[in-house]
Protein backbone atom coordinates (compact mmCIF):
# COMPACT_ATOMS: atom_id res chain seq x y z
CA UNK A 1 0.00 0.00 0.00
CA UNK A 2 1.56 3.67 -0.90
CA UNK A 3 2.75 5.59 1.74
CA UNK A 4 0.24 8.39 2.15
CA UNK A 5 2.46 12.10 2.91
CA UNK A 6 0.71 14.21 5.46
CA UNK A 7 1.79 16.98 7.99
CA UNK A 8 4.23 15.94 10.45
CA UNK A 9 2.71 17.88 13.34
CA UNK A 10 -0.51 18.64 13.59
CA UNK A 11 -2.36 21.62 16.04
CA UNK A 12 -4.98 20.14 17.79
CA UNK A 13 -5.52 23.88 19.51
CA UNK A 14 -6.61 25.13 15.84
CA UNK A 15 -10.48 25.88 15.11
CA UNK A 16 -10.54 22.98 12.50
CA UNK A 17 -10.17 20.23 14.73
CA UNK A 18 -12.35 21.77 17.68
CA UNK A 19 -15.63 19.72 16.86
CA UNK A 20 -15.87 16.41 18.94
CA UNK A 21 -15.55 13.09 17.19
CA UNK A 22 -19.05 11.67 17.54
CA UNK A 23 -18.70 8.09 18.85
CA UNK A 24 -19.60 5.39 16.07
CA UNK A 25 -21.57 2.23 16.65
CA UNK A 26 -18.91 0.17 18.58
CA UNK A 27 -20.93 -3.29 18.12
CA UNK A 28 -20.74 -2.66 14.15
CA UNK A 29 -17.21 -2.41 14.63
CA UNK A 30 -15.88 -5.39 16.42
CA UNK A 31 -16.90 -9.23 16.54
CA UNK A 32 -16.85 -9.02 20.29
CA UNK A 33 -17.25 -5.65 22.14
CA UNK A 34 -16.85 -7.26 25.32
CA UNK A 35 -13.79 -8.29 24.67
CA UNK A 36 -10.69 -5.55 27.05
CA UNK A 37 -9.81 -3.03 25.06
CA UNK A 38 -6.55 -1.65 24.06
CA UNK A 39 -6.78 2.15 23.68
CA UNK A 40 -3.93 3.65 21.59
CA UNK A 41 -3.60 7.71 21.53
CA UNK A 42 -1.76 8.99 18.78
CA UNK A 43 -1.27 5.87 16.83
CA UNK A 44 0.26 7.26 13.63
CA UNK A 45 0.15 4.92 10.74
CA UNK A 46 -1.52 1.88 12.97
CA UNK A 47 1.31 -0.46 12.67
CA UNK A 48 1.75 -1.43 16.24
CA UNK A 49 -2.11 -1.83 16.74
CA UNK A 50 -2.29 -4.04 13.48
CA UNK A 51 0.77 -6.06 14.71
CA UNK A 52 -0.76 -6.05 18.05
CA UNK A 53 -4.06 -7.03 17.03
CA UNK A 54 -2.77 -10.14 15.53
CA UNK A 55 -0.88 -10.74 17.88
CA UNK A 56 -3.51 -10.65 20.52
CA UNK A 57 -7.37 -11.80 19.35
CA UNK A 58 -8.51 -11.91 22.59
CA UNK A 59 -8.08 -8.01 22.75
CA UNK A 60 -9.87 -4.94 20.98
CA UNK A 61 -7.71 -2.45 19.39
CA UNK A 62 -8.65 1.18 19.30
CA UNK A 63 -6.28 3.62 17.34
CA UNK A 64 -7.23 7.30 17.76
CA UNK A 65 -4.83 9.76 15.46
CA UNK A 66 -5.89 13.95 14.46
CA UNK A 67 -4.35 13.61 11.13
CA UNK A 68 -7.24 11.76 9.02
CA UNK A 69 -5.31 10.50 5.93
CA UNK A 70 -3.25 7.99 7.89
CA UNK A 71 -6.54 6.56 10.10
CA UNK A 72 -8.04 6.09 6.38
CA UNK A 73 -4.99 3.83 4.90
CA UNK A 74 -5.07 2.33 8.66
CA UNK A 75 -8.48 1.33 8.48
CA UNK A 76 -7.91 -0.16 4.83
CA UNK A 77 -4.72 -2.05 5.84
CA UNK A 78 -6.87 -3.08 8.89
CA UNK A 79 -10.05 -4.32 5.80
CA UNK A 80 -7.14 -6.32 3.60
CA UNK A 81 -6.55 -8.12 6.64
CA UNK A 82 -9.81 -9.13 7.61
CA UNK A 83 -9.45 -8.17 11.43
CA UNK A 84 -12.59 -7.85 13.41
CA UNK A 85 -10.60 -6.65 16.81
CA UNK A 86 -9.11 -3.52 15.61
CA UNK A 87 -10.44 0.02 14.54
CA UNK A 88 -8.55 3.24 13.88
CA UNK A 89 -10.54 6.28 14.48
CA UNK A 90 -9.89 10.02 13.18
CA UNK A 91 -10.50 12.60 16.14
CA UNK A 92 -8.93 15.39 18.50
CA UNK A 93 -8.60 13.19 21.79
CA UNK A 94 -8.02 16.53 23.74
CA UNK A 95 -11.36 17.32 23.35
CA UNK A 96 -13.06 14.03 22.19
CA UNK A 97 -11.70 11.19 24.72
CA UNK A 98 -14.11 11.49 27.19
CA UNK A 99 -17.39 11.18 24.77
CA UNK A 100 -15.62 8.46 23.15
CA UNK A 101 -15.00 6.37 27.01
CA UNK A 102 -18.69 7.18 27.77
CA UNK A 103 -20.09 5.42 24.94
CA UNK A 104 -18.32 1.93 25.16
CA UNK A 105 -19.01 -0.61 27.43
CA UNK A 106 -18.43 -0.08 31.13
CA UNK A 107 -15.03 -2.45 31.97
CA UNK A 108 -13.62 -2.69 28.92
CA UNK A 109 -10.79 -0.24 28.35
CA UNK A 110 -8.05 -2.01 30.15
CA UNK A 111 -4.90 -0.56 28.45
CA UNK A 112 -3.88 2.47 27.43
CA UNK A 113 -0.68 3.57 25.67
CA UNK A 114 0.67 6.84 24.47
CA UNK A 115 3.89 6.30 22.46
CA UNK A 116 6.23 8.99 20.89
CA UNK A 117 3.71 11.81 20.73
CA UNK A 118 4.68 14.99 19.14
CA UNK A 119 7.05 16.81 21.30
CA UNK A 120 6.16 20.28 20.99
CA UNK A 121 9.23 21.80 21.92
CA UNK A 122 8.90 25.77 22.34
CA UNK A 123 7.00 26.63 25.31
CA UNK A 124 4.33 28.39 23.95
CA UNK A 125 3.05 25.10 22.01
CA UNK A 126 3.30 23.05 24.78
CA UNK A 127 0.06 22.81 25.51
CA UNK A 128 -0.59 21.37 22.47
CA UNK A 129 1.04 17.82 23.93
CA UNK A 130 -1.71 15.33 24.30
CA UNK A 131 -1.02 14.75 28.37
CA UNK A 132 -2.56 17.46 29.96
CA UNK A 133 -4.16 17.01 33.04
CA UNK A 134 -7.56 16.64 31.59
CA UNK A 135 -6.51 13.44 29.66
CA UNK A 136 -5.10 11.90 32.91
CA UNK A 137 -8.40 12.45 34.73
CA UNK A 138 -10.41 10.27 31.79
CA UNK A 139 -8.39 7.89 31.73
CA UNK A 140 -8.61 7.59 35.42
CA UNK A 141 -12.45 7.60 34.96
CA UNK A 142 -12.63 5.10 32.70
CA UNK A 143 -9.81 2.60 33.21
CA UNK A 144 -10.20 -0.47 34.82
CA UNK A 145 -9.02 -1.17 38.08
CA UNK A 146 -5.57 -2.99 37.48
CA UNK A 147 -5.44 -1.36 33.96
CA UNK A 148 -2.43 0.03 32.37
CA UNK A 149 -1.28 3.00 30.78
CA UNK A 150 2.54 2.85 29.30
CA UNK A 151 4.17 6.12 28.09
CA UNK A 152 6.93 6.37 25.60
CA UNK A 153 9.05 8.69 24.25
CA UNK A 154 12.62 9.43 22.79
CA UNK A 155 12.58 12.56 23.92
CA UNK A 156 13.32 12.79 28.15
CA UNK A 157 12.10 15.77 28.70
CA UNK A 158 8.72 14.74 27.14
CA UNK A 159 8.47 11.54 28.62
CA UNK A 160 9.55 12.92 32.15
CA UNK A 161 6.05 15.51 32.03
CA UNK A 162 3.76 12.28 30.71
CA UNK A 163 5.26 10.52 33.88
CA UNK A 164 5.03 13.29 36.02
CA UNK A 165 1.39 13.98 35.08
CA UNK A 166 0.42 10.65 35.46
CA UNK A 167 2.61 10.17 38.72
CA UNK A 168 0.22 12.94 40.40
CA UNK A 169 -2.71 11.46 40.03
CA UNK A 170 -4.23 9.18 43.39
CA UNK A 171 -5.80 6.82 40.78
CA UNK A 172 -1.88 6.08 39.01
CA UNK A 173 0.63 3.91 40.66
CA UNK A 174 4.01 3.96 38.66
CA UNK A 175 5.33 0.59 38.26
CA UNK A 176 9.06 -0.11 39.48
CA UNK A 177 11.47 1.47 41.73
CA UNK A 178 13.65 3.19 38.97
CA UNK A 179 12.45 6.34 36.73
CA UNK A 180 12.52 4.55 33.66
CA UNK A 181 11.61 1.09 32.62
CA UNK A 182 14.47 -0.92 30.97
CA UNK A 183 12.34 -2.51 28.87
CA UNK A 184 8.92 -2.54 26.52
CA UNK A 185 5.97 -4.97 28.78
CA UNK A 186 4.16 -5.15 25.37
CA UNK A 187 5.10 -8.00 22.49
CA UNK A 188 5.37 -5.70 19.75
CA UNK A 189 7.38 -2.11 19.80
CA UNK A 190 6.61 0.32 17.62
CA UNK A 191 8.35 1.76 14.74
CA UNK A 192 9.70 4.69 16.05
CA UNK A 193 11.23 2.60 19.27
CA UNK A 194 12.70 0.36 16.74
CA UNK A 195 14.39 2.96 14.81
CA UNK A 196 15.91 5.08 18.27
CA UNK A 197 17.10 1.58 19.78
CA UNK A 198 18.48 0.70 16.23
CA UNK A 199 20.68 3.90 16.79
CA UNK A 200 21.68 3.25 19.99
CA UNK A 201 19.57 6.19 21.06
CA UNK A 202 17.34 5.74 25.08
CA UNK A 203 13.87 5.10 25.24
CA UNK A 204 12.60 6.94 28.46
CA UNK A 205 9.15 4.29 29.35
CA UNK A 206 6.91 4.23 32.60
CA UNK A 207 4.18 1.68 33.37
CA UNK A 208 0.91 3.05 35.40
CA UNK A 209 -1.67 0.97 36.80
CA UNK A 210 -4.73 2.14 37.96
CA UNK A 211 -5.45 1.43 41.38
Amino acid sequence: MAAVRVRQHVNPLSQKYQTPAAPPDWRSLYANLQQPLHLDIGCAKGQFLINMAQQEPGWNFLGIEIREPLVVQANAERNELRLTNLHFLFCNVNNSLRPLLESLPAGVLQRVTIQFPDPWFKKRHQKRRVVQPELVTDLAAYLVSGGMVLIQSDIETVATEMRDRLGAHSAFMKQGEQPWLAANPLAVPTEREQSTLAQGEPVYRAAFVRV
